[in-house]
């Protein structure tokens, strides 16, 4: 029995609102173990010795954590329980955060910096699940506050990391501060503890073999890959594709932060206008448009006019939580749930990695933008693609009988 199993038919319960609370703060520190190091990246190898191959496995390491720790969550949840899994997931996160704010070694940097990944890595592939647990009824809802939460902790780390370390002038307690929040949000996992949900251990639609041999899972882990793959070349590539057209440093770093800021609005309206129908395959087209449009005009139109096209992009970036919201209508149970989100995330991860490693190889090619922007074009071919098979109203338990 879920804690809302009669919500429907009454009041919501104060428990099922601190699961609203556990996620939002869970999901607030998903990403700070991310995007903390990238604004003092320069600073770190630095001040730590790190190597530019120390450096470029620093900047691989969350696609490997969330590739590798997410396949495996299914089954750890099955032994562990899901709210015990996701209190451990949050102090292993804060331990691995807490320890890499006080070394000054790159080895134990790196390794801590895994530690803490593998605990985010967890959380994307449960909380979906425990969405679809506990609010069967209200994914789309449930999913905004995820989705919403998720973008406010990306941003709040990657604009607030900065301002910490020159306010108190030291890098380790920039980075220190994200596990003071990571403690914060275990607080209310303690609590719900006692109230660890029942688990199907032996249902055969769990298996992330049985996710390999479905096409329909193929597709939602392709499409999951492409709009990761395009979020990681706007992170990584925006502001030297801004500096490259003329603008200063400040100037491209006000307009990334802009972009990043929009996921926030972009979060909360996506689930909420996905969620009123069956039927995702118009938004996905809408949200492919969108992109093109941006990218378009990036490309082609002067470069002062770059601001514009940011935000058509911004929005086109509502695919990640569009994304997420599949992993839940597409599956009946929150077993399958849990085993298309493992699989989805880590085949997607894999793919997404390889999108900003391509850019500068193009580039670094060429000298120019034409085939980077030629790659992104392709990468959202596949996205309409696989989204229009994904988006389609259909369950991947019912696979078998909708292939006849």
């Amino acid at each position: 029995m879920t804690v809302l199993a009669q919500e429907s038919r009454g009041r919501t319960t104060p428990l099922a609102w601190l699961l609203v609370l556990g996620i939002v703060l869970a999901a607030l520190n998903l990403r700070t173990a991310v995007t903390s190091v990238g604004p003092l990246l320069d600073q770190l190898s630095g001040a730590l010795g790190m190597t530019s191959v120390g450096t470029g496995l620093l900047t691989t390491l969350p696609v490997l954590a969330f590739a590798s720790v997410g396949a495996v969550t299914p089954t750890l949840a099955r032994r562990i329980g899901e709210h015990r899994l996701l209190l451990l997931a949050l102090v292993t996160l804060g331990a691995g955060l807490l320890v890499r704010s006080l070394v000054d070694s790159a080895p134990v940097f790196l390794l801590s910096s895994a530690v803490a990944l593998s605990g985010g890595a967890v959380g994307n592939v449960l909380i979906p699940t425990l969405i679809k647990r506990h609010f069967p009824a209200r994914t789309g809802i449930m999913t905004t506050v995820y989705t919403t939460a998720l973008a406010a902790g990306t941003m709040l780390a990657a604009a607030a990391t900065v301002p910490i370390e020159r306010a108190s002038g030291d890098w380790h307690i920039a980075l220190g501060v994200w596990a003071a929040l990571a403690a914060v949000a275990v607080i209310p996992w303690l609590a719900l503890l006692r109230s660890e949900p029942e688990r199907d251990t032996g249902g055969r639609d769990a298996g992330l073999r049985q996710m390999v041999g479905s096409r329909l899972a193929w597709m939602i882990a392709v499409y999951f890959g492409t709009q990761s793959m395009i979020a990681y070349i706007m992170f990584g590539w925006l502001a030297t594709i801004l500096t490259d057209g003329g603008y200063t440093t400040p100037q491209a770093g006000l307009v990334l932060g802009v972009f990043t800021a929009l996921n926030i609005p972009v979060s909360i309206a996506v689930p909420m206008i996905a969620s009123r129908f069956r039927d995702q395959r118009p938004m996905v087209v809408g949200l492919v448009a969108f992109y093109a449009v941006g990218f378009l005009g990036l490309w082609l139109a002067p470069a002062s006019t770059a601001m514009v096209w940011v935000v058509f992009v911004a929005v086109g970036m509502g695919s990640f939580p569009l994304a997420l919201m599949m992993l839940a209508l597409r599956t009946r149970t929150p077993e399958t749930t849990a085993a298309l989100s493992a699989f989805g995330q880590s085949a997607g991860y894999l793919i997404a990695g390889a999108g900003p490693l391509l850019v500068g190889v193009l580039h670094q090619a060429t000298g120019g933008w034409a085939l980077p922007y030629a790659l992104i074009f392709v990468v959202l071919v596949a996205q309409l693609l696989t989204g229009l098979y994904a988006g389609r109203d259909r369950y991947l338990e019912d696979e078998r009988l909708l292939r006849g």
